[in-house]
């Protein structure tokens, strides 16, 4: 089993060591310049080695900050999915797991951030103490320097009295370095499930301090608190021989007085071509903004599902894409990712949403839904439209076999599929790589199934019409029902149709038994390449994934499960 997965991630591997190792490089390359460089001799003296600390956890947080934005910077996704670097299953796999990448890298500014605040505040504390009188010799010298005219300080703190957390504040390090932390703090606790689950507003809106964060770490390195020696200095000044003789330290001799500076900022750089990326970003976002959506159908579905059809000039999409969309009568800020569930082929592009939330409900009662009086087009609000972005389903059409999994609302995604695969399947059939496509809905509300119904039916006449039955595997699995219903199921259970879904395909009832389900897909397709494509809940994406890597062979000429979850 660790061998499959190995085998499967093995891109995935090579993407999270080459991060940890350019991080671990980083870290000890600078830690040992700043041990080692004679400019910061004399500063060692006073903070020893968490002077590197500082350094070096600053350095791989600069890093770290540069590569935030990349990956949810959705135009460049979708620019890099349509190169031919990517054409291959293992890139466009590994693009699919931006978020992913974007809550590690996450995890990589939280402990370089900790652990350069914690240093900083032990460099502060050696400062206060090489001021007192138990100071050694040579660290009290140095903290003595900037008294006199013509000298420059190392040490920040002037006085023994001096109130270190109160003198820090009033610093231009200090500042920033308080706004960083708390910006941090904030994102980063409302960045969980919890939050995301419950206040998606909570979570999109305290996510925008980043801002603050990167305009705080920007001019953080402007108070210039940690010092070295000026070049000219460490030509004229010889640590080596000086070091001892910090007594006969004069402006003229053989040990002039050392002159020091801070260096000049340097975080900006790094992330500035990220930032200026991400800029563009919005940009192309304020520009769709302006483009005017005409909304042509609103459909009021049972579960409450809505459905929106729409059309936009020069709109060209996918199946399996999303798009954003924002409606300025509930928000002016806040965008929402929703799947399309039209085909290209189609003169307009459709979601399907679910009120589940805040701002769906809010959606629901905009549109008339929750009391089915659905207004006229013309007194409907306005929409604007983000998109449309690649997502891991638009890769289904590029495997023999794919196994299309959904769970609830989670089928909305392959709506867009088999529209598609029902329209090509018209029109040229023999130009599709996939042969075969295995379809699974599990819902627990018997009423979910009426709007999705109608499109099983359509595919599965036309298979049956151009003698390619075998193509659709569909299983229904419905899994809540009341007495009444079981009674009605068992009366017509002898039906040429289904009682639910009027299909052929009968529905079953319960939860798929996993197991029995890839291990026969394993027998049907022993040497295939299968595309695993999932949408729904966590915990079932846990029992997928497992699956996959159950039933994948070691070898590399047998039967392989490549999981792909369909998330933003």
């Amino acid at each position: 089993m660790m061998e499959c997965w190995i085998l499967n991630e093995t891109l995935s591997i090579i993407v999270v060591l080459s991060w940890l190792g350019m991080n671990l490089f980083l870290f000890i390359d600078t830690f040992c310049w700043y041990e080692e460089e004679k400019s910061f001799f004399y500063t060692r003296v006073i903070l020893g080695s968490t002077l590197a600390w500082a350094r070096a956890s600053a350095l791989c947080l600069n890093f770290n900050c540069m590569l935030i934005l990349l990956p949810v910077s959705r135009n460049l996704i979708s620019f890099v999915r349509g190169t031919s670097m990517c054409c291959k299953g293992p890139w466009r796999r590994q693009l699919d797991k931006n978020l992913k990448f974007h809550k590690l890298v996450a995890y990589g500014i939280a402990v370089n951030a900790t652990i350069h605040t914690v240093a900083h505040l032990f460099n502060l504390e050696r400062f206060h103490v090489s001021q007192s009188e138990d100071a050694p010799a040579l660290a009290a010298a140095l903290s003595q320097l900037g008294n006199a005219p013509n000298e420059s300080y190392l040490n920040p703190v002037r006085t023994l009295h001096t109130n270190t957390i109160v003198g820090l504040l009033t610093t231009t390090a200090g500042i920033t370095g308080l706004v960083i932390s708390l910006a941090l703090i904030l994102i980063m606790t409302s960045s969980t499930e919890f939050i995301r689950q419950y206040s998606y507003e909570l979570f999109w809106c305290t996510h925008h301090v980043f801002i603050i964060f990167f305009i705080s770490l920007a001019i953080h390195g402007l108070g210039r608190i940690i010092r070295g020696q000026t070049p000219e200095s460490v030509l004229l000044h010889n640590v080596t021989f000086c070091r001892d003789r910090y007594a006969e330290w004069q402006a003229v001799g053989p040990c002039p007085v050392p002159q020091f500076s801070g260096q000049e900022p340097s975080a900006w750089k790094w992330f500035l071509g990220p930032v200026f990326v991400y800029a563009c970003e919005r940009i192309i976002r304020f520009w769709r903004f302006q483009q005017e959506v005409v909304i042509t159908k609103v459909i009021s579905h049972p579960s409450a599902v809505l459905e929106l059809q729409m059309k936009k000039r020069d709109f060209k999409m996918a199946p399996g894409q999303y798009v954003l969309l924002q409606c300025a009568a509930i928000s002016l800020l806040e965008w929402h990712p929703f799947t399309l569930t039209s085909a290209p082929q189609e003169n307009f592009f459709s979601v399907h949403i679910r009120a589940a939330g805040d701002w769906t409900e809010a959606l629901f009662k905009a549109f008339g839904a929750e009391r089915h009086a659905l207004q006229v087009p013309c007194s409907l609000p306005r929409l604007a439209v983000d998109g449309p972005f690649g997502a891991s389903l638009t890769d289904v059409l590029h495997y023999p076999v794919s196994v299309c999994i959904a769970a609830g609302i989670g089928v909305t995604p392959f709506a867009s599929l088999l529209k598609s695969l029902w329209y090509k399947c018209c029109e040229a059939p023999q130009h599709l790589k996939l042969s075969k496509v295995y379809f699974y809905w599990i819902c627990r509300d018997a009423q979910a199934f009426e709007w999705f119904a109608s499109l099983l039916l359509s595919l599965e006449t036309q298979m049956h019409e151009q003698g390619n039955t075998h193509f659709l595997s569909y299983h229904i699995f419905l899994t809540g029902w009341d007495e009444n219903q079981a009674i009605h199921i068992a009366l017509h259970w002898d039906e040429n149709t289904d009682v639910i879904t009027g299909l052929k395909q009968k529905t079953f009832y319960g939860r798929p038994n996993w197991n029995n389900e890839f291990k026969e897909i394993a027998y049907s397709h022993p040497s295939s390449s299968i595309g695993v494509f999932f949408c729904g809940p966590k915990a079932l994406s846990k029992t997928l994934q497992k699956m996959c890597r159950l039933y994948s062979s070691a070898d590399p000429r047998g039967v392989h499960f490549y999981y792909n979850n369909d998330s933003f």
